[in-house]
């Protein structure tokens, strides 16, 4: 029989096999794996000879090998003996479960009929008799005591199982998630304990309605918090169940009301506009087409040019719509399809519009705050939210310029395609900002996080920004390019949420910017209309919601503040 092989330093007691291209790393290893009169095989490390063992090693070896066969034995007998208790306990717990289907709840007709409530309003009804329905958000067995905190979307109950509620079959095998009915009395809290609402549901009758599964398709199987990103996206219907991910959605609600009462406090009036449109507003290159009985059609990218023909006859609007955009972008702040809040304001100036945003955006904010559920919300997604000081920073483009290289935040150089120019080690090449260059997102958002306000960028250059928009008329032998009176509203941390502009009211100026574009008036003839009959100063903006949620409840990305986010490569569930 051929020899074992150990090598001290470069063996494995654990993958070795004891040859020699395999060794083990020690002899003791090998004499218990092997019998104890086996031949060996000793060498130092890999650049040493294979030799027989010394007669003192041997003995030492020998000793180990006996004790590892102690270990091994003592392991053999915990082992049954753990399996005998799991088989104890699993025979225990098989007689317990065929003993609990004898039980059969029954609600006691004799005790007060129950109120059937919903659990965000509960304090009402304390001391008495009420029906619930929800899910199972959390469970937790304790000496004979289940206890169940219920969720059914308005709010979290902790429901107690005590004596024989507890000791049906329903109760010994709940899981979470499933939903469930119960009948009891609501009870304020012991004092020194907590419980969601102050107070506990002590539970006389119960039953489940819809069983969620256990094992390896349980809920908590399913979904974790060491589940990878792109799990969670698939199974955003589940993720939706969670407490931080229903506050947000529970938020951006109240968000979208105090929005649409501070806007109706100063005389604006909802309109809803169409999603299917077959002109463009922000450029082509983003528009999402479709076959719209055989013409072609798209998936609007705003609504302002409809909005725009509403003045003459219903004053200043607003509308809570989906806007979609064909960008090929995967940053944080972006989705193909996001709600826009947009606003239009007939008589203004430019100065009116963004004092405009400014106290719906301060309104809306103190609104949510003074909201004892909202303000709650806020407080939980971001403790540290303060509301933003009164008045805004207002910034121009050329002086955002200025402050950006004067605080050394450069940008990637491009070429006249617009390819990023790369150094020889492949990295791309950064350049100082010049007038002219589009601020891109990176450089906007470190400026607003240094400056740590709300601050309006204003007057950008006409090349950078829609055809509709107003342009500032150039003073005599002024220079610098032709601006507009247009404006990015920058939050810190999320970067823009609004951006807005005064809109051309001349005619001849409009038509002139259709020509500059290379677009076609002849569809735009009705938001042309506007300035023939009847032309006036107006102006409007648009909000990103999911952006502005984002900021508000201190959120990574705008992916959280959508309720199924869609963005490139995702459109499921």
């Amino acid at each position: 029989m051929a020899p074992i092989h150990i090598d001290e330093s470069a063996g494995s007691d654990d993958t070795g096999l004891g040859t020699p291209e395999a060794p083990y790393q020690s002899l003791a290893f090998a004499l218990f794996k092997h019998g104890q009169t086996t031949s060996t095989l000793i060498r130092k490390d890999p650049t040493g000879t294979y030799e027989e063992p010394t007669q003192s090693s041997l003995k030492k070896a020998k000793k180990g090998a006996d004790g590892l066969e102690k270990k091994r034995k003592k392991a053999e007998e915990l082992a049954e003996r753990e399996a005998k208790l799991k088989g104890e306990e699993k025979e225990k717990r098989e007689k317990l479960l065929e003993e609990s289907k004898k039980i059969i709840l029954k609600e006691d007709g004799s005790l007060p009929a129950p109120t059937k409530a919903k659990l965000g309003n509960l304090a009402p009804l304390r001391s008495q008799r009420i029906r619930v329905f929800g899910w199972v958000h959390r469970l937790r067995d304790q000496k004979g005591l289940i206890f169940i905190v219920l969720r059914d979307g308005t709010g979290y109950l902790q429901c107690v199982l005590s004596g024989i509620t507890a000791q049906t079959y329903d109760a010994l095998t709940l899981t979470l998630e499933s939903s469930v009915e119960l009948v009891g009395t609501l009870q304020p809290v012991p004092e020194g304990k907590t419980a969601p609402g102050g107070h506990e549901l002590s539970v006389d009758y119960w039953r489940v309605l819809g069983a969620s599964p256990g094992a390896d398709d349980s809920f908590s199987n399913r979904l974790n918090e060491k589940s990878d990103p792109s799990i969670l996206a698939d199974l955003r219907h589940l993720v939706l169940r969670g407490e931080t991910a229903s506050a947000i959605l529970k938020l951006r609600s109240a968000l979208l009301a105090a929005f649409r009462a501070s806007l109706v406090s100063h005389d604006l009036l909802e309109v809803t506009p169409p999603c299917l449109v077959q002109t463009q507003v922000e450029g082509g290159a983003t528009l999402f087409k479709l076959d719209y009985y055989g013409q072609p059609a798209f998936l609007t990218q705003s609504s302002q040019l409809y909005l725009e023909t509403c003045l003459p006859s219903l004053g200043d609007v607003f509308c809570v719509q989906e806007s979609f955009r064909a960008e090929n972008s995967h940053t944080r702040r972006h989705l193909s399809e996001y709600t826009h809040l947009e606003a239009e304001l007939a008589f203004i100036t430019f100065d009116d519009l963004m004092s405009h945003l400014e106290e719906i955006i301060c309104e809306t904010i103190d609104r949510l705050l003074k909201d004892p559920i909202s303000g709650a919300l806020i407080k939980q997604l971001n403790p540290n939210f303060t509301p933003p000081a009164r008045p805004f920073k207002r910034l121009s483009y050329v002086d955002a310029i200025n402050w950006l290289n004067e605080h050394g935040i450069q940008h990637e150089a491009e070429d006249a395609e617009g390819n990023v120019i790369k150094d020889e080690a492949g990295n791309p090449k950064m350049v100082d900002h010049a007038v002219g260059d589009d601020i891109a997102e990176a450089a906007e958002r470190k400026m607003t996080d240094i400056l740590g306000t709300p601050v309006f960028l204003y007057g950008f250059p006409a090349e950078l920004k829609a055809f509709y928009m107003k342009k500032i008329p150039k003073k005599e032998g002024e220079a610098g390019p032709v601006c507009t009176e247009s404006c990015d509203l920058l939050m810190p941390g999320v970067g823009e949420i609004v951006g807005g502009s005064m809109r051309i009211a001349d005619m001849e100026e409009l038509i002139s910017a259709y020509k500059r574009e290379g677009i076609d008036p002849t569809p735009y003839y009705w938001f042309t209309d506007q300035r023939k009959y009847g032309t006036c100063e107006h102006g409007g903006y648009g909000l990103g919601v999911e952006r502005f949620l984002a900021w508000l409840a201190n959120r990574y990305t705008v992916r959280e503040c959508s309720l199924y986010p869609r963005w490139p490569g995702r459109a499921t569930p």
